[in-house]
């Protein structure tokens, strides 16, 4: 069951990058982001309340989901679907499997829990792979500055991640129940979409295309439905810290499609720089004694996401 869990959460989020592509088109990024959580967000919501999953919060836990919903439902996805203007999206989802370097970092600035020794060698790998993953198309005939809005649009998409993951972090702390934290989070995300579409003055007209609509559909019901009811199941199962390892595998998942779907080319230097930054997010999660279980044995909660570090406060 566990494995199966696994599979599905790897295969759905790996996926998903091809369908925000999909989406590119006519409708603005917040519009589409806005149309993709307003659809998870009127079913999670009667469903959580339908099975008494829903619990209640505190007027400043409310204020907290309403950031997280910022960084992680508005932020972190904007600036995602913008930067496939300039790079594919195998090439984004690679960048975002880094966002356990930016955890280590907030955790240290919010928290005070000061990164491990190994934090600095994965670093260095992850940068290092992330420069020769891009040296082809930035570096072969003179210097190109075209691929820098989306690699930098990957990096702050990444970092808001980070920062919602923070916040998750305080919901854990206080001992909040996830499913209600990231329902309420995903709800005041798609509120904020809402009014950014409308301060940009967008229209809030889908594309009627098959394309349009089915990649959205896939995106509201599987990629924030399915697979976050499989990660949270699986989270509960063998710990938040086992199950972030699945982040080492969807990249792979996300670039093999956009190579067939986007004609993405496996260069030398993009597989040295794919390499680098999957064995920076591996020394990051690699301490010893911790290895994805999946025989169902289930961490106790005081071992699990003690640290942002060892992945264990992932809340998307």
């Amino acid at each position: 069951m566990n494995a199966l869990l696994y599979g599905l959460v790897t295969i759905i989020w790996g996926t998903t990058w091809i369908a925000i592509g999909l989406q590119q088109g006519p409708v603005s990024a917040p519009v589409s982001i806005f149309w993709r959580f307003a659809v998870a967000s009127a079913l999670m919501i009667p469903i959580l309340l339908a099975r008494g999953k829903l619990r209640g919060l505190s007027g400043r836990d409310h204020l907290f989901c309403l950031l997280q919903g910022g960084c992680v439902f508005c932020f972190n996805f904007w600036c995602f679907y913008s930067a496939t203007a300039w790079i594919n999206t195998g090439l984004e989802s690679v960048i975002f499997s880094m966002a356990i370097l930016f955890n280590a970092v907030n955790g240290f600035l919010f928290f005070g829990q000061r990164p491990p020794a190994r934090f600095y060698l994965a670093t260095a790998s992850g940068l290092t792979g992330i420069v020769l993953l891009f040296w082809q198309d930035l570096f072969t005939g003179g210097f190109s500055y075209s691929l820098l809005p989306g690699i930098g649009l990957s990096v702050l998409g990444t970092f808001g991640f980070s920062l919602g993951s923070t916040i998750g972090l305080r919901h854990q702390r206080k001992g909040l129940a996830v499913l209600t934290t990231n329902g309420w989070a995903m709800f005041y995300g798609t509120l904020l979409l809402a009014g950014i579409a409308l301060a940009r003055g967008d229209s809030f007209m889908p594309q009627l295309t098959v394309r349009y609509l089915g990649a959205l559909f896939y995106l509201a019901i599987f990629g924030s439905i399915v697979a976050f009811a499989a990660w949270f199941t699986l989270v509960g199962r063998i710990g938040a810290g086992n199950a972030a390892w699945c982040t080492l595998l969807f990249p792979l998942v996300a670039l093999t499609l956009s190579t067939f779907w986007e004609g993405y080319v496996w260069r030398a230097n993009a597989v040295a720089g794919l390499t680098l930054i999957l064995l920076g997010n591996l020394v990051m999660f690699a301490r010893p004694g911790v290895l994805p279980r999946l025989s169902g044995h289930k961490k106790t909660p005081s071992a699990d996401g003690a640290s942002l570090a060892d992945g264990g406060a992932n809340q998307t």
